[in-house]
């Protein structure tokens, strides 16, 4: 009795460690959704946490779990996920995530909890417990999400710019002051829509590891569903200020013509992503989004140099993580 009651005990805190990932997910990636929003001067910072926030919460309604399915069923074998393997996971993400918000660093708590999912169990099992197919479609789309989003956020700007080019900047500017609210809660919505999945798929993975759950099941339990939405949509309110002035400023100026297309851009290629089931990073997404603005300006108009520090952060995100996860997933083979 005593050893099933420690059983539930583990699995409740790290379900509650999940919520916290979920919550520096939000407070992490807040910058990409208010950063274009807030740099332009659209909307101040506090409207603008609370607008990108409520739109969070409200993809519950929109997106179907496809993201969910693939972190806790195309990631990893499931019969080798234990809670040793979650919490080295869980450990190696929220590791990640705290040091590159410390630094102001636009990274990926996506791929930071997918190299922690890999590291954990690469530790136990090797890497033939590895799903190599879904491996390949996240890896794949860590190139793909910001080529996407630099596709798309250039040629919406080079569209508008042929649609305004007989106008004057004071209206195009008083337009886009107000369309950019529209593209920023597009934003918001994919955001939700995508990274509260990755915290649901992961807590589905335990449950179903821990016999709470079969893994015929089609989707996780409400209360898994509704807390994850909740708990990023909060993460969202607090705000990541450090990362703010890197995403709206030091890329690129941004009017609210550019913050606009970029907006859409990188809406348009989250909901593409999580249509597909994959889950990608936002911070990658709008940050290509912002230089296909940037570059249909000029090429000097993207500060090259600090786009290129933050490649390099998601180059290093997986590996990172994955080898912060495989030391927990040993420390807590100690603890418990």
């Amino acid at each position: 009795m005593e050893t099933v009651q420690a059983a539930l005990w583990v699995v409740i805190l790290l379900v509650a460690m999940a919520l916290v990932f979920d919550f520096m997910n939000g407070f992490h990636d807040a910058a990409n959704s208010i950063a274009t929003v807030v740099s332009t001067g659209v909307l101040k910072p506090g409207q603008a946490v609370l607008f990108a926030a409520f739109f969070n919460v409200v993809a519950i309604f929109v997106f179907h779990l496809s993201v969910a399915a693939t972190v806790g069923k195309g990631i990893v074998q499931s019969e080798v996920v234990d809670t040793h393997v979650v919490f080295g996971a869980l450990a190696g993400a929220i590791a990640w995530n705290l040091i590159t918000w410390y630094y102001g660093i636009p990274s990926s708590s996506s791929h930071a909890l997918i190299g922690g999912i890999v590291g954990a169990v690469i530790a136990k099992a090797g890497t033939s417990s590895l799903i190599a197919s879904g491996i390949l479609k996240v890896v794949a789309f860590i190139l793909i999400s910001p080529l996407l989003g630099f596709l798309f956020g250039s040629l919406m700007m080079v569209i508008v710019a042929w649609i305004c080019r007989r106008s004057r900047p004071s209206k195009v500017d008083k337009w886009f002051r107000r369309l950019q609210l529209v593209s920023a809660g597009a934003y918001s919505l994919g955001h939700g829509g995508n990274d509260a999945q990755k915290t649901i798929g992961i807590i589905w993975l335990l449950l179903v590891a821990t016999g709470y759950m079969s893994s015929e099941e089609a989707s996780p339990p409400m209360w898994v569903i509704v807390s994850c939405y909740a708990m990023i949509g909060l993460g969202t309110m607090m705000g990541g200020w450090r990362i703010v002035k890197t995403m709206g400023q030091k890329i690129t100026k941004l009017k609210p013509v550019g913050g606009f297309c970029a907006e859409s851009g990188g809406a348009f290629t989250l909901f593409f992503a999580t249509f597909l089931g994959v889950p990608v990073s936002t911070t990658h997404t709008i940050t290509g989004a912002i230089v296909g603005v940037g570059s249909t300006q000029r090429m000097s108009a993207v500060r090259w140099g600090v786009a290129g520090n933050i490649v390099w952060a998601w180059i290093l995100t997986i590996p990172a993580s994955a080898f912060v996860a495989a030391v927990a997933y040993w420390l807590s083979l100690q603890l418990y």
